[in-house]
């Protein structure tokens, strides 16, 4: 039963696939007529993209990192030494 499902299947495949018309997809009808009163700038297939901004270092996250990992130790210690706790 299986198979013969498989079959028939794979006929209505070859079938649809044989068809002489095809009704385009309702994202295809939506922009065709947008595109009938606005029709889209041209562009190219594929543009240039735009300008890179040069990455910043990696040492300069790391020494950012590490300053703040300081600050906060000298900020305990700091706290710590005014409360007179040992």
């Amino acid at each position: 039963m299986a198979q013969q499902d498989d079959e028939e299947h794979e006929f209505d495949l070859r079938w649809a696939d044989q068809a002489e018309h095809k009704e385009p997809s309702a994202r295809a009808r939506m922009l065709a007529a947008r595109w009938k009163e606005n029709p889209p700038d041209p562009a190219p297939f594929r543009a240039d993209p735009g300008p890179v901004r040069p990455r910043r270092s990696p040492w300069l996250s790391t020494v950012v990192v590490l300053g703040c990992v300081a600050a906060v130790i000298l900020l305990l210690g700091y706290v710590q030494t005014r409360s007179g706790t040992p």
